[in-house]
Parts: structure tokens; sequence; C-alpha cells
């Protein structure tokens, strides 16, 4: 199926190279191969890698290929930062809201939400509560509270598609305090309603554990350190620690990980 310039056989291997088996593929370029110069093949490998790249297929069949399917389409990565003191003030009070889409098929970031909240029973924050998170007073005077951010929340969501009930995603979160322990009470506190999507999570460090065989006591510092990964940015930061989630959480699925609902029904 070759003409005089021997195009047409690695076209067809490469044009079909989305529709046939990956083992015959194999098999036929084995076989073609002594019929070219060496380099030729390889050469229309890249072309044609880099022509389906420009149309947004090489990331999503590498994924498809390098780790198992999730059981979920997205997973929402949540790091709350909160009001603090030593000792420790009460109520404690969210001021940092972030959120990752985190696509189940590629474990790729889609969508960041990401706002400060204003505190109201302890509005200032606390030098330690500063030094901690890098959280000034600046970024949360004049903020949204979280009645509204949460309404903003609901909107993202929807936008996303998140609220079809044929998409299925989950939260997850480096321990339980984020939506066993902080929304709810505050929320509570608050006489605020919390929804539904809020009640089923993935605590990262079970599914870790459950993964690599030991507990991380010093939560994403310890998981970095056991996948051999580089922290990103600042311990404590809210968008940040989203940030390392996810890359934990990719790494994982590359191995062969699939993640499954830890919380127990509310």
């Amino acid at each position: 199926v070759s003409d005089t310039s021997g195009c047409s056989m690695i076209a067809l291997l490469h044009t079909g190279a989305a529709k046939f088996p990956q083992n015959l593929l194999s098999r036929a370029r084995q076989a073609v191969s002594p019929l070219f110069p060496a380099g030729v093949l390889e050469g229309f490998s890249s072309i044609v890698s880099r022509k389906l790249a420009s149309h947004g297929f090489g990331a999503s069949m590498a994924a498809m290929s390098s780790f198992p399917p999730q059981r979920y389409h997205y997973f929402l990565v949540l790091d709350f930062e909160a009001t603090c003191d030593k000792p420790q003030i009460h109520p404690q009070e969210i001021i940092e809201f972030p959120i990752l889409k985190l696509n189940g098929r590629t474990m790729e970031i889609e969508s960041t939400f990401h706002m400060y909240v204003q505190p109201v029973v302890h509005p200032q924050l606390t030098p330690f509560c500063t030094e901690l998170t890098g959280i000034i007073q600046g970024m949360v005077d004049g903020q949204p509270s979280l009645q509204q951010v949460l309404e903003r929340v609901d909107e993202w969501m929807a936008k996303e598609g998140l609220l079809d009930p044929s998409v299925k995603s989950i939260f997850v979160t480096c321990g339980d305090w984020d939506l066993k322990v902080m929304l709810p009470g505050q929320c509570q506190y608050l006489g605020l309603p919390v929804a539904d999507y809020f009640k089923q999570w993935i605590n990262l460090k079970k599914a870790y554990s459950f993964a690599m065989g030991s507990w991380p006591k010093n939560g994403l510092l310890d998981m970095n350190k056991g996948l051999n990964l580089q922290h990103i940015g600042r311990p404590h930061s809210g968008i940040d620690d989203c940030k390392n989630i996810a890359n934990i959480m990719k790494t994982l699925a590359h191995r062969g990980f699939i993640f499954k609902q830890t919380s127990k029904p509310f």
C-alpha cells in the first residue's frame, strides 16, 4: 500500500493511530521500518504528534493510556484557611476559600475558584494567623461574608456544570477538618445551610495511606516527600495547599490508584 515516495504507508500508520490497537500498530511499524531510511518514521511521528497536540489530542490520549479511569468525572480540591491563635480562638472563621476543579480523566486542573472571606466575630487577624497563613488584614477587609462566598461557590459550580446530576464530582481535602468540622461548624453558628455537595469528600491522607501503606503524620509535607515531589508554594496558603493536593493526586493516579469517598454519609 505504498506509492513511490513511501508516504502512503507512513500516513496510514499515523492517521490510523487513534483507531488501531497499539500492538497491531507496533507490528505494522516493525514490518515497514526496513523499507525506509532511518529516522523517516520517527520524523513523521513527531510531525503527527505535534498536529494532534495542536488540536488538543496529545495530553488527553497520553493521560487515558497512562492510568486507569477514575470513578468521578471531577475532583474538587479544597483547603480552607481560618482565623486562629494560640490558645485557639472560638469560633474560628474561614478567611480563604479555594477550590480547584480537577479533571478525573486527565488529572489536570481545569478551573479555579478562589476568594478571601471577611471574618465577622473576630474581624482583626492575629499576628499568629498572619504568620501561619501569610494572609494579612488588607486581604480580608472589605471581602464578602461567608454567606456571600457560598452563594458564589454555588454559581461557580453551576457554571462549571458540576450541579448536573449526570456529572459525578466529589470534594478532596487534606484531612477531615475542612468539611467535617470547619464549614458545618461556622454555618451552624451563622445559621446558614450546608449544601449537599459539601457532605461527601475524599480525605487525601486516608487515600495516600491506602496507596502507600503509611500514614502521613505531617500531611502534605510527608506526602510530597514520600512521592519525591517538590512542595509547591507556601505551607498553609489555601490555594498553594490545593495545588499540592492536586499534584499528589495526579501522581497517585499515574501509579494506578483509584480514589474513593472516605467520608461517612451525614
